[in-house]
């Protein structure tokens, strides 16, 4: 299994303060497969995604994923397994605005040792005419193209979405789901989206639903 998370535990702030978000989650996903993770608002959709990629820390609990245990990593070899595995799309592009959308993606591009062939790419996400424009002259759709561009250009094994399509408007956002399910296809890329968008549920592998922390 690609994927493994056993009896996951994850509070924030402490004392009377403390709010247990994820309740002993356990859940797995198979190598190249599409996941979506849904649940309302605050059910711990983006916790357990976030946990996941190790960009947040664990109270107790298990996350295995290719075999690694990201439980009780340091920084430093957190830093390292994200580099070396993980693509993340967020639902706001974070893209740097000075930057053209081909510069955008190189600089990931040189962050890693094999990387997937740029102009193809460019090509697969319909940005091969705008990779001389600046963020602020595209659309939100051409901005999250690059966004994903970005994230693929590593090669990830892993591909983490926290709300793809929240910016976007529904035809967009169907567009961006459809090239997500191609890139599943053409590249066997692992992937777990978190969002509220409904309509993805017939076109992944697998639906975990959280409610209250819980699977």
């Amino acid at each position: 299994m690609y994927i493994e998370v056993k009896d996951l535990k994850k509070s924030y702030g402490t004392g009377d303060s403390k709010v247990q978000v994820l309740r002993g989650v356990t859940t797995e996903v198979e190598q190249g497969k599409m996941c979506v993770i849904q649940g309302t608002s605050g059910s711990g959709k983006s916790t357990l995604l976030n946990c996941i990629g190790g960009l947040d820390t664990i109270d107790s609990g298990s996350v295995v994923v290719n075999g690694t245990q990201i439980a009780g990593m340091t920084q430093d070899a957190l830093a390292e397994y994200r580099r070396a595995n993980l693509g993340f799309i967020f639902q706001f592009y974070n893209l740097v605005p000075n930057l053209t959308v081909k510069e955008n993606i190189q600089v990931c591009q040189y962050l890693t040792k094999n990387p997937l062939d740029l102009e193809e790419l460019l090509q697969v996400l319909g940005l091969t005419e705008h990779q001389n424009k600046f963020p602020a002259q595209l659309s939100g759709g051409q901005q999250q193209r690059c966004a994903i561009a970005r994230a693929l250009i590593k090669n990830p094994s892993l591909l983490l979405c926290d709300e793809p399509t929240g910016a976007l408007d529904s035809k967009t956002s169907r567009d961006i789901l459809m090239l997500l399910e191609d890139i599943n296809r053409q590249y066997g890329t692992t992937m777990l989206i978190v969002t509220h968008n409904n309509s993805i549920k017939n076109m992944v592998h697998q639906v975990i639903m959280i409610k209250d922390g819980q699977i």
